[in-house]
């Protein structure tokens, strides 16, 4: 790939990277082939301490990618009370000072704080201006707007309307999360307001990712008219893809299951039974062969055409981008 055709922004400054894109940390999918992959063509990327079972499986990741890249990487850790593993997944962020960390759901103050203490940076996830706020109140690095074309757990606003609302209570740098498989996309995203992307749904199906053939060959198969949103694994709404067997069990908890998430006795450990099983079901699913498919995805799908290597991905986004920045060129929705 040719060095000279760099997207330089605030992002890429930053962290050192010649395009201003995060792969991003997608559970049980991301490894540290992939962000190798990526950041030698010039992106970076986070890996979900969650992928890692244990301390010194975690470890011996960390160990892995700084002997095979020089680069940048990141690590995703969850902020709320339901990761019992928080503060033991912190430590090691903080032995490897990993160069960013990417904090999900609950209150990143702690994380934001001792990661700083290494000379750390912090991006926060957040859905609406109002969660926005009050975690920008707390000097993160960044915001990483999580849109409503997100794979995973979405948000519910366009990318315009979130980076317009975030920008309202903030100067701090907006990254994208959501909607992007084509270069003209990465593009839009830069005009609308935002430092850089973090995009993931598209890179389930390259050579790097680990998960099953069936899975990879449903994000060629399948569209963005068939992803569609559940409450089944998690409890909190997530994009699947919507397969046979999801369309057969239904993406809405049944009535007995959503009395038992919302009764106060018993919802913290209805969620947790919920989630248990979720994610044993993704499991499955990823790395299996089973007709009980449940494949996590978002609408970015629609430009995976076939099973790439990352770099290859990477060169085909950096091209379309470069293309759509020619005068009039046409936005590829």
């Amino acid at each position: 790939m040719n060095s000279t055709r760099t997207i330089e922004t605030p992002l890429t400054r930053m962290l050192g990277i010649r395009y201003p894109v995060i792969l991003a940390p997608m559970f049980l999918v991301s490894n540290v082939d992939m962000i190798v992959a990526a950041i030698h063509a010039g992106f970076t990327g986070a890996i979900p301490a969650l992928n890692y079972k244990s301390d010194r499986e975690f470890r011996d990741a960390m160990d892995e990618l700084r002997q095979k890249s020089s680069g940048s990487f990141g690590i995703n850790l969850i902020a709320n009370k339901s990761n019992i593993k928080l503060n033991e997944q912190l430590r090691v962020c903080l032995d490897y000072k990993v160069d960013f960390v990417i904090t999900s759901l609950g209150n990143p103050a702690q994380i934001i704080e001792k990661c700083h203490e290494k000379g750390i940076r912090v991006f926060c996830d957040v859905v609406d201006e109002r969660y926005g706020e009050k975690v920008a109140s707390l000097k993160p690095d960044g915001l990483i707007a999580v849109n409503k074309d997100a794979g995973g757990h979405a948000g519910k606003l366009s990318s315009l309307e979130l980076i317009e609302k975030l920008r309202k209570v903030t100067e701090l740098p907006i990254i994208s999360a959501g909607g992007v498989g084509h270069g003209a996309q990465l593009y839009e995203k830069l005009q609308q307001g935002a430092v850089g992307i973090s995009m993931g749904s598209p890179f389930i199906a390259s050579v790097e990712s680990p998960v099953s053939k069936e899975y990879k060959e449903a994000c060629v198969q399948y569209s963005a008219k068939d992803i569609t949103m559940t409450t089944k694994l998690s409890g909190t709404p997530c994009t699947v893809i919507n397969t046979p067997y999801v369309q057969k069990t239904g993406t809405k908890q049944n009535v007995v299951e959503a009395f038992l998430s919302k009764n106060r006795r018993f919802k913290k450990l209805f969620k947790m039974l919920i989630y248990h099983y979720g994610m044993k079901s993704l499991r499955k699913s990823a790395f299996g062969t089973t007709y009980q498919n449940v494949w996590c995805a978002g609408p970015s799908i629609d430009h995976v055409k076939d099973i790439l290597p990352i770099s290859s991905i990477i060169e085909n986004l950096v091209s379309e981008y470069h293309k759509a920045c020619e005068p009039n060129a046409a936005i590829t929705r």
